[in-house]
C-alpha cells in the first residue's frame, strides 16, 4: 500500500493560512510529527459551493498559488485530492461553449439535456420524482440561450454545478484528460466526490447504479494506477454501499461514525459502536468531522429510528448554541439529511469527551482523517454563519498564522497531537485489531503487531481515557499521557 496508514488532516487551502504557501508552513511547523497525509479540498478555479464546481483541473486557483505549491506539500505528506466526478462548473469553456452554440457545440454531448432525454424536451413528473436528490429541489435547471430558447438541464446539486453524461465518448475524452493531469501531480488518493450521482437511467434513482458503477470506477481507476494513485469513492448514504465498495477492493469512507461515536458518548453505551466495529469495512478513511455536515442517512439500520432522533435530541440539546435553521433551507444547506456542527462543540466543549471520541476514532479500523477545525478543537463559528447565512460554515472558520498558533497552545490541542502522533507512528496499527470483552459502558479495542501491543480503555461514564503500550526499549508496558 502506497498511502501511509497515518493520521490526515483534511483542510481547504486557505483555512489554515490564507493560501497554500501558508498552509504548507503551517503543516511543517507543527504536524510533521502527527499527520502522514492531508487531504487538500478542492484548490481548482470554481464558480460556486466553496471550490466544488470547477471549471478545470488544469489550474489552480491564482488566490491559493500554483501546482508547484501544491506538489511541495505532495513531497512532504500523503496528498489527497478531489475530482468533482459527477459534475463540471457551469461556467466552463465546455458548457459556456453549448450554452452559446447549443448542438453545434463539439462539447453538446457531455451533458444531459431533456432534448437529448425525450424528444419534447420534458420528462414525466413520475420519472424526476424517483431520482434521489437528498435537498429540497428538482435535479434540473432551465438555462436560457443567447437567442432566447430555453432548455432543461439535469444538474443534480446546484445551478452552478451541471452534470456530466458519462455515457458520451466526449466526456469519456474530457475527464479522461484531466484523470491524467491529476495523477501526475503524484496524489497518493484521488477523492470521488459525489460518486454514487454518475449513474443515469430514466425510471430509477439515478443513485449508484449497478453494474455501471463498477465499469465506471474501474474505468477512472485505470487512468490514475499507473501513477501509483488510490481512488476514494465518496458515497453518503446506507452503509451497505460502504460494504459493497470494500467487497470490490475499493477504499470507502466510514461516515457512519461520527453519529454512533455522538451516540455512544451521549448515552454511555457501547453497543451500536462494538457491532459496527465487527462488520465494518478494513480499507477505510474514519472521520467524524469533515467540510460537510455530521451525516444521519449513513447510520440508518445502524441505529434504530428512535436512537437516532434521541441523539438528534442531544446534538441540539448539547452542541454549543447549534440551531435547526442552520441546517435547513434558510441557511443553505445543501443535504437535507446532514446537521451542520464543530465536533467539538457537538460534545459540549468538553475537552475530555471530545479526547474520548478522538481516541477511538484512531483505534477504529481504517486510516483516520481529522479536519482542521476538529484539529484545533473549534467550537460553531456562530458567527461567520451569520453573516455568510450559509449553515455548513459553522464549521468553516478560517485560521490565520496569529490564530493558528495561539491555538496551538490549548491544552486540549496539545493532548490530540500526542494522540495523533501516537496514532501516525506506534507498529501496532499494522497489526490485528481486537474488540475487547468489556461492560457496556466500557470501550476496549487492542491492536497488536508482533511484539508490539497497546489496547485503549475509555469509560463512557467519566470519559476517562487510558492507552497503555508496550515500549520494546525498555521492555516494558507504559502508558501514554492522554
Amino acid at each position: 500500500m502506497t498511502l501511509k496508514n497515518k493520521v490526515q488532516l483534511i483542510t481547504y487551502p486557505d483555512s489554515l493560512g490564507a493560501n497554500l504557501l501558508e498552509l504548507h508552513f503551517v503543516l511543517r511547523k507543527y504536524l510533521r510529527k502527527a499527520i502522514g497525509g492531508v487531504h487538500i479540498l478542492p484548490f481548482y478555479p470554481s464558480s460556486a459551493d466553496r471550490g466544488f464546481a470547477p471549471l478545470t483541473y488544469d489550474e489552480v486557483d491564482p488566490a491559493f498559488g500554483t501546482w508547484d505549491d501544491v506538489e511541495h506539500i505532495g513531497r512532504d505528506f500523503d496528498l489527497i485530492v478531489d475530482f468533482m466526478v459527477n459534475h463540471i462548473s457551469r461556467q466552463s469553456v465546455f458548457f459556456q461553449d453549448y450554452l452559446e452554440r447549443g448542438d453545434e457545440s463539439p462539447y453538446a454531448d457531455m451533458f444531459l439535456s431533456f432534448r437529448k432525454l425525450s424528444p419534447d424536451g420534458e420528462l414525466p413528473e413520475a420519472d424526476l420524482a424517483k431520482v434521489y436528490t437528498r435537498k429540497p429541489r428538482p435535479p434540473f435547471t432551465t438555462i436560457q440561450r443567447p437567442d432566447g430558447s430555453r432548455e432543461k438541464i439535469w444538474s443534480t446539486f446546484d445551478y452552478e454545478q451541471i452534470d456530466l453524461d458519462y455515457r458520451s465518448p466526449v466526456t469519456r475524452e474530457v475527464v479522461r484528460k484531466f484523470l491524467i493531469r491529476l495523477a501526475r501531480s503524484h496524489p497518493k488518493m484521488i477523492r470521488l466526490d459525489a460518486f454514487a450521482y454518475t449513474t443515469f437511467k430514466l425510471g430509477t434513482n439515478c443513485f449508484f447504479l449497478e453494474p455501471e458503477v463498477w465499469e465506471l470506477l474501474e474505468w477512472i481507476k485505470g487512468f490514475v494506477a499507473p501513477f501509483d494513485a488510490e481512488v476514494l469513492p465518496e458515497v453518503h448514504e446506507h452503509h451497505r454501499y460502504q460494504l459493497k465498495l470494500a467487497e470490490h477492493d475499493y477504499w470507502t469512507y466510514d461516515f457512519a461514525l461520527p453519529m454512533i461515536m455522538l451516540h455512544t458518548l451521549y448515552h454511555h453505551t457501547n453497543r451500536q459502536l462494538l457491532e459496527w466495529l465487527r462488520i465494518c469495512p478494513r480499507k477505510q478513511i474514519t472521520t467524524l468531522d469533515t467540510h460537510d455536515g455530521l451525516g444521519v442517512v449513513d447510520v440508518a439500520d445502524l441505529m434504530s429510528q428512535e436512537d437516532i432522533d434521541r441523539t438528534l435530541e442531544g446534538l441540539y440539546e448539547k452542541g454549543s448554541n447549534i440551531k435547526r435553521i442552520y441546517s435547513g433551507e434558510a441557511y443553505q444547506n445543501l443535504d437535507i439529511y446532514q446537521v451542520n456542527c464543530t465536533y467539538y462543540s457537538a460534545l459540549e466543549n468538553n475537552d475530555d469527551s471530545y479526547l474520548a471520541a478522538r481516541a477511538i476514532q484512531f483505534f477504529c479500523p481504517g486510516i483516520p482523517q481529522v479536519y482542521y477545525v476538529g484539529l484545533l478543537a473549534g467550537s460553531n463559528d456562530i458567527e461567520l454563519v451569520e453573516r455568510t447565512k450559509n449553515g455548513r460554515d459553522i464549521n468553516r472558520h478560517g485560521y490565520d498564522l496569529d490564530e493558528i498558533e495561539q491555538e496551538m497552545q490549548r491544552p486540549v490541542v496539545q493532548r490530540l497531537l500526542r494522540l495523533m502522533t501516537f496514532r501516525s507512528y506506534y507498529p501496532a496499527f499494522n497489526g490485528e485489531f481486537k474488540i475487547e470483552a468489556t461492560p457496556e459502558n466500557l470501550v476496549g479495542l487492542t491492536w497488536r503487531k508482533g511484539k508490539f501491543l497497546t489496547t485503549l480503555h475509555v469509560d463512557l461514564n467519566t470519559y476517562a481515557t487510558r492507552i497503555t503500550y508496550y515500549d520494546p526499549t525498555v521492555d516494558a508496558t507504559k502508558a501514554l499521557a492522554v
